[in-house]
């Protein structure tokens, strides 16, 4: 008796957008095994892609990768879009990264929701070859939504996949992913809105701030970057000064108390104020009294403000920053 054929198997980068569900869906309809990778940094979550796996039920491997994006993100060789998203680069490392996975665990190639021409810089057909190439995987990488309108690939050539079961998706149009999403009755996944920081514009601002001052960085200081008003006091020191009390919660939660100076200004409401990387007498000051400015303290009184750090606390009487004044400082 012959011995079972083995079964094919692809790995795919998971966003947890309906292109991701789809593109799987799409091999899963063939009878490939269908498994996601996806990766997460202070930049971009995980939490869509997990919540897509749990709801199509297809495995996923979630792995953080930050020390070696920052590598990348720091010196992209295609360059930045808009803001400091590199995003050709990007996929190209994730392709690399998936690759890895693929070669280690036995899958037969790599997949992804990619659409041609559904976003004009990062998903033309050039870009899309770009990280191809620059993945390490060139000819391994199905993109079942647009493969008929894309060069045939080492897995079709094989006969791994049909690919007249693939599709010939292309441009920015969302009807033809809604209209199979409502044949195939999917019908929970988010909208298709950029869920990256870098392609912000206030947190690349600070982000590059950041890297203009700092040769190292704390995963915390990533997450705070989102958080609070960000004052640059000097080369040394920055300031972050909660904006709510969402904001003071989450500072807090971010806060090491072995690096960082908390600022709290005593006897009334007020944010949670926060020097990274420790200061000195005078920076402590000047921060007090920024961080008294934007508290319920009187104007044109002096204020008490608690100064935290690890287990020491010292208070500073000091007459609060009017906000307006803190214009120069603001990132």
């Amino acid at each position: 008796m012959a011995p079972d054929k083995k079964k094919v198997s692809a790995l795919g980068l998971c966003s947890g957008g309906l292109d991701s569900i789809l593109a799987a869906l799409v091999l899963r309809n063939q009878g490939i095994e269908v498994e996601w990778i996806t990766f997460e940094t202070p930049f971009f979550s995980a939490d869509k892609a997990r919540r897509a796996a749990r709801l199509n039920d297809i495995p996923i491997t979630v792995k953080r990768i930050l020390p070696t994006y920052l590598e990348m993100l720091k010196n992209p060789p295609a360059g930045y879009g808009k803001q400091m998203n590199p995003c050709m680069d990007c996929h190209a490392l994730m392709f690399r990264l998936a690759g890895e996975e693929m070669q280690s665990r036995g899958f037969d190639f790599l997949f992804s929701g990619e659409v041609s021409g559904q976003r004009p810089m990062s998903q033309n057909k050039n870009s899309l070859r770009y990280v191809e190439k620059n993945s390490g995987y060139d000819g391994a990488i199905v993109r079942p939504l647009s493969a008929q309108n894309l060069p045939v690939t080492r897995p079709e050539k094989e006969g791994l996949v049909d690919r007249d079961q693939l599709l010939n998706f292309s441009g920015r149009s969302r009807k033809p992913q809604l209209e199979l999403a409502d044949r195939w009755g999917v019908k929970d996944f988010p909208s298709p809105a950029g869920g990256c920081l870098l392609t912000e514009k206030g947190y690349a601002t600070r982000l590059r701030d950041l890297f203009n001052y700092q040769d190292t960085y704390r995963d915390a200081e990533f997450y705070l970057l989102s958080c609070g008003r960000h004052l640059r006091l000097n080369a040394d020191h920055k300031l972050i000064v909660g904006r709510s009390k969402v904001e003071n919660e989450k500072i807090e939660a971010l806060i090491d108390p072995d690096m960082d100076v908390e600022f709290r200004v005593e006897n009334c409401p007020g944010p949670v104020s926060l020097v990274p990387n420790g200061c000195d007498e005078a920076t402590a000051k000047q921060a007090a009294a920024i961080c008294a400015g934007y508290s319920k303290a009187p104007a044109g009184d002096p204020a008490e403000v608690l100064v935290i750090q690890g287990d020491r606390q010292t208070t500073l009487t000091v007459m609060p920053t009017p906000p307006r004044d803190n214009k120069p400082f603001l990132l």
